[in-house]
């Protein structure tokens, strides 16, 4: 995987990385500090500096006889577990390549990315919810030449032609010594990000993005040995990734991995250890406030909540901060490309701004533009491009790369606001053809290249609604084929299903028109079509 990181790119940002790999820091630890926490676990044993290390360095071993070398990429597609933290240690201690794939990811999108990244191995659980992991990979495999080897983790049995993480543990632990020197600006994770085209973007980002990443919230938000970040989004997301499994290891704060969110259970795993601060998507924290009510308890512990990936209501920020006795909840702004490209606003007297903006701008420089790449004065609507030290090295396609920067090495977004008096960002709108649901990003492309396979379906138009719960659900405008026989929700979601989409993407609700509003030069108005769902939900 060629790496696009440019002389000009270290020139800028070199001095801000700490150029240290995850698993040197891993080993420092585990040799100054065996016995203590790095990692909280809901409902199994916490893991230890000493007892991660050792486990880690075990799996070295197990994929040295399996001859992985450095470059190779490793996919896991594995819940908030033990083993994802130690997979993540071995692969950077021998310059592998991660690709972190989200669990609830089926057929559809695995297929693609395995393909693309030429993943040459990937862990998989038994099951997660009512998805078989090994039907589903045993049924791909003879698509992906690349892929050797299929690892189960956590198995109750063995699965032919797979092999089991707890096998490849039962090694000696790898010498530090016969391990390759792996450069802190190298690739150390590819992530897939929607985009709109409908083909994923694998976004790559060195040991020393990630950090970066890391170290700006750390500052910003006046963090240290005294806290516990609480990371219930799946350690497969950059919000999971980062704050869940490179924190503990590169800061002296420790982390805590919830396998499955469920608010009542955060609530006891908070007040056990004193979690101090979180970082997720709306519904994580409209469903804390609301169980920490029901179990008559303010959460003492907790400081700060960071809030984002989709729209974020005023009123969920406020109610966090009323509800909660010590915690300050606030809005920010990022992506996987650009992660965290505000920190919000925690002082006294700014609860408003932390309500009502998407955050103070901190650690990158950000510039709002017009339809020709124009710098806009404040208080104008542009596009936002952004650039700073904890950015992606870029995307592996370079044609992709290249449309999604501007001459100056500045990512453009795609999405649409202005930068307010307060140095924060404000947005309005949204360039990019997705839809936000529950943080995570879904293309209106991808869905609408699905349904136009179905007979019944002339044309569809795929855009974001509301949606209580999640942020933003998924609407589809159809034109049928004939007006007598119009295509329900039920058999739209029927016919996604069985094209193996991911169950976040099929639509929920499905309006059937005649025609789709167009620009004079025949482009759908999308604008228009959510406006409309938008007024019809709020007067149902």
């Amino acid at each position: 995987m060629k790496n696009p990181l440019t002389a000009e790119r270290i020139q800028r940002d070199g001095a801000l990385w700490g150029n240290v790999t995850i698993a040197q820091a891993a080993w420092r630890k585990a040799k100054e500090q065996p016995d203590e926490v790095a990692i909280y676990l809901e409902g199994e044993a916490s893991i230890t500096y000493g007892s991660i290390a050792h486990e880690a360095r075990s799996l070295v071993t197990g994929l040295q006889k399996l001859g992985m070398k450095a470059g190779d990429v490793i996919s896991f597609q594995l819940p908030n577990w033990r083993e994802s933290v130690v997979v993540d240690i071995a692969a950077s201690a021998m310059g592998l390549i991660v690709n972190p794939v989200i669990p609830i990811y089926r057929d559809h999108e695995l297929r693609f990315i395995l393909k693309d990244v030429g993943a040459r191995l990937i862990y998989i659980p038994e099951q997660v919810r009512s998805l078989e992991f090994p039907a589903m990979l045993a049924s791909l495999r003879a698509e992906l030449p690349d892929l050797e080897y299929i690892v189960t983790v956590r198995a109750a049995e063995q699965y032919d032609g797979m092999l089991c993480y707890e096998d490849l543990i039962e090694n000696v632990q790898a010498d530090l010594d016969t391990l390759p020197v792996v450069d802190p600006n190298s690739v150390k994770a590819i992530l897939y990000t929607s985009g709109t085209t409908g083909t994923p973007k694998a976004v790559m980002h060195s040991h020393n993005t990630l950090a970066r990443v890391i170290q700006n919230s750390l500052d910003y938000w006046h963090m240290d040995e005294r806290d516990v970040m609480l990371m219930p989004s799946p350690v497969t997301h950059i919000t999971g990734y980062g704050s869940g499994m490179v924190l503990p290891f590169v800061t002296s704060v420790k982390s805590a991995l919830m396998p499955r969110w469920d608010a009542d259970a955060a609530v006891l795993f908070i007040n056990e250890i004193g979690a101090t601060a979180s970082v997720g998507a709306t519904p994580f924290l409209v469903e804390l406030v609301a169980a920490a009510k029901r179990a008559s308890t303010g959460l003492p512990t907790m400081r700060l909540f960071a809030c984002g990936g989709a729209a974020v209501p005023p009123q969920v920020i406020n109610d966090a901060s009323e509800g909660l006795d010590n915690c300050c909840a606030f809005r920010v702004y990022g992506s996987t490309e650009a992660p965290i490209i505000t920190l919000g606003f925690i002082g006294d007297g700014e609860q408003k701004l932390a309500a009502e903006t998407d955050g103070a701008i901190y650690a990158y420089e950000v510039k709002i533009l017009d339809d020709d790449g124009i710098a806009l004065p404040q208080g104008q609507d542009g596009e936002i491009a952004a650039r700073g030290a904890g950015m992606m090295l870029g995307y592996s396609d370079a044609e992709q790369n290249a449309q999604a920067h501007d001459r100056e090495g500045f990512f453009l977004t795609g999405d649409i606001g202005h930068i307010t008096s307060d140095n924060a960002i404000l947005i309005t709108d949204r360039k990019k053809d997705i839809i936000i649901r529950g943080g995570e990003n879904i293309s209106a492309k991808e869905v609408e290249d699905i349904l136009h396979d179905h007979p019944d379906i002339r044309e569809v138009a795929i855009v974001a609604m509301p949606h209580e719960r999640l942020g933003e659900g998924v609407c589809a405008y159809i034109v049928p084929m004939l007006d007598e026989s119009p295509v329900g929700v039920a058999e739209v979601a029927q016919f996604a299903n069985a094209a193996l989409l991911a169950k976040q993407k099929i639509p929920q609700h499905v309006e059937i028109v005649s025609d789709l509003p167009r620009t004079a030069s025949g482009k759908v108005r999308k604008d228009v079509l959510r406006r409309k769902i938008t007024e019809k939900i709020a007067q149902s």
